[in-house]
Parts: structure tokens; sequence; C-alpha cells
């Protein structure tokens, strides 16, 4: 596979108005507590997985989602984890641990030819964000206050400055905004 000029890195993730992931032991059954979004509408999740090559996650989000029951990807996945060593049988095909540091992870994909990674996990979604690694962002802020949890965002070493792409609503109370990292 031809090298792209450049993979970009794209991050798609729902929050509490608060800022917020996750409870703070993990739990986001809060994400299905609401009016969900009307029948058949996705918030564009499908075209984004149908645009990725890769989906980069971690170990907690990883553990999350193995929590559900069958695996939902059909995308490879890359699990950064200092901590685990390989996925299970059933997921090697699909799977990769990987220790890697975020920009060690970017080169080697760039070589591989990869053209579009989907971020997913507070934790890596920082780290890559402090790297100056990710292209875009979209947030959908679901209306609910959590008060404390897992934040999106963590401490920078400087501004991140952004470029808003765009912003829709649901009448669910759902508001989706999409910003381009300034580089």
């Amino acid at each position: 596979m031809k090298a792209p000029e450049k993979t970009r890195v794209s991050v798609f993730i729902a929050s509490s108005l608060d800022g917020f992931i996750a409870r703070p032991d993990g739990d986001i059954r809060w994400l299905h507590d609401g009016e969900p979004p009307p029948e058949g509408d996705d918030l564009g999740y499908g075209a984004l997985m149908a645009s990725i090559d890769v989906l980069v996650m971690g170990r907690h989000s990883f553990e999350k989602v193995l929590s559900f029951g069958d695996w939902p990807y059909e995308k490879p996945v890359i699990v950064l984890s200092r901590s685990l060593k390989e996925a299970s049988e059933q997921l090697r095909s699909r799977v990769t641990i990987d220790a890697s540091s975020p920009q060690a992870l970017m080169a080697r994909l760039y070589r591989e030819g990869v053209k579009h990674i989907y971020l997913d996990g507070g934790k890596v979604i920082q780290s890559f964000l402090r790297a100056g690694l990710v292209d875009d962002l979209c947030i959908t802020t679901l209306p609910i206050l959590l008060g404390r949890g897992i934040p999106l965002f963590g401490e920078l070493a400087a501004d991140i400055h952004l470029k808003h792409l765009g912003t829709q609503s649901w009448p669910n109370g759902f508001v989706q905004s999409t910003y381009r990292i300034s580089k």
C-alpha cells in the first residue's frame, strides 16, 4: 500500500454537558438514559467508520467494549496499553496490543499506508492532543450534568486552537460540534 501524504487522526466522542465521558468508575450507561436520537440517525458514526482504516483506543475503552458482549468492530483495532500483552485468541485477527508512544505509532501506521485513524478513549485522545497529532474533533454533547467523572480533556502544555466547522442539534437535546485543529 502506498503511504498517504499524511495520516488523518479523528476524534468522535460523546460527552456530558459538563465535559465528562464516563462516571468516575468508568460507567457509561448514562449515554443511553435520555431520549435517543431519531430512528435511523447514527449521528454520523457510520460515515466515520466507513472512512477510517484503523481504530486506536486505550485499555479502559477496550475493556469496556469487551463487557458489551459481541465484538462490534469490523475495522482493525489497536489498543494502546503497557499492561496488556496480547488480545484473546478469538480477537487476535482483529485487535493488536501496542505499547508505542503516539508519535511512534503514527510513524509506523504512516509507513504502512494508513490514511485515517479514529481515536477513542479519554487518555488516548489526551495523549494524541498533547503530541499535536489530532486533526479533527467531533464531540456530541448530551443534555446531562454528571458533576464528576472522567474528563474528555486533560491538562495541556499550551493552548490548542480550533476552527469550528459546524454544529448540528437534534430534538432530544444532543448537540454535535465539529472542529479542525489549527496547526
